[in-house]
């Protein structure tokens, strides 16, 4: 019978939990501004980790080719301050991408407000 909760899950998890209080309070960057980390995937063999990452006032991903880079820049830092805090043998390697997931749905959101209120009111 499967697990439910995989321990890659968990893994995920604990990385996004200490990661958003690492960048919090550890990171001192003013590149890098308000990082809101909005997903974590770790691969199977627990190795590398994916930061899916949006920062407030930054629209596009042009706008965050500098803090993606200084997040990638300080991702051993972050690794080594993550590894202290978890008993687990192995702290995976960290890859940060900037996440437009959120700037799409806001978009599709506003497309569908403009289409319902064009549509006028509707009758019964």
């Amino acid at each position: 019978m499967p697990r439910e909760y995989k321990r890659s899950d968990r893994v995920a998890d604990f990385i996004k939990r200490e990661l958003s209080i690492l960048l919090q309070q550890e990171l001192r960057d003013p590149r890098v501004g308000t990082a809101i980390i909005n997903e974590v995937t770790v691969s199977r063999d627990i190795a590398h980790a994916k930061v899916y990452v949006t920062f407030l006032g930054v629209d596009d991903a042009e706008q965050a080719a500098e803090p993606i880079a200084v997040l990638n820049g300080a991702a051993g830092f972050l690794r080594t301050q993550m590894a202290s805090k978890s008993r687990m043998r192995s702290t995976p390697k960290l890859h940060f991408v900037f996440d437009q997931s959120v700037r799409t749905a806001e978009y599709l959101s506003n497309l569908i407000d403009s289409a319902v209120a064009s549509d006028g009111p509707q009758e019964k």
